[in-house]
């Protein structure tokens, strides 16, 4: 058993009719302490959140010199929501790679998507949140919406630890989570 203390994610962000959720794995040590998701000033969600929003190219100042409540609203304002597949789980430091398998507490997603209907894709920011969803909830949830199916989509980790693509290479691969 780990002697770390738990993290717990944050609450779910959206509006009224989401058109896309967006599932990251688990906050990570600077988000958790800024109580604001992808607050690490390298994670690429931001710059690639405002750039495809406001149709420039993604960049890490730029988007971090917006307060953090006005990128908030902009990604609400454009139909998407953020939420973390899991609620609670132990890990020394901020890696998706460090995570307890023993101590997952998944967030209760099948309920929240059964409740936004308006939601067609579902987006993870990375192959574990892809995984971790998968392994909890993959036969629980929803795969349909009334009579169109929910795209689901695993997209480039945001986290600086992925580094092995650029910032625009990046951006182009999360076109599905911004443009419909």
């Amino acid at each position: 058993m780990s002697t770390f203390q738990p993290s717990y994610s944050f609450e779910p962000v959206s509006g009224p009719t989401p058109n896309v959720l967006i599932l990251g794995s688990m906050p990570g040590q600077a988000s958790l302490q800024a109580v604001q998701y992808y607050a690490h000033p390298r994670n690429a969600f931001w710059p690639i959140a405002i750039g495809a929003i406001q149709h420039t190219q993604p960049h890490y100042q730029t988007a971090h010199a917006i307060p953090y409540e006005e990128r908030i609203q902009a990604v609400i304002d454009h139909g998407v929501a953020l939420w973390d597949v899991l609620a609670q789980c132990q890990r020394r430091g901020s890696l998706d790679s460090d995570i307890e398998r023993s101590s997952e507490v998944v967030n209760p997603i099948h309920e929240w998507l059964a409740k936004n209907s308006s939601v067609k894709r579902v987006c993870f920011n990375g192959k574990t949140a892809a995984a971790v969803f998968r392994r909890h909830l993959g036969a629980s949830t929803p795969l349909s919406k009334g009579s169109q199916p929910v795209q689901f989509f695993t997209l480039p980790s945001t986290s600086p630890a992925m580094a092995t693509l650029t910032l625009p290479e990046k951006a182009e691969r999360w076109k599905p989570a911004f443009f419909r």
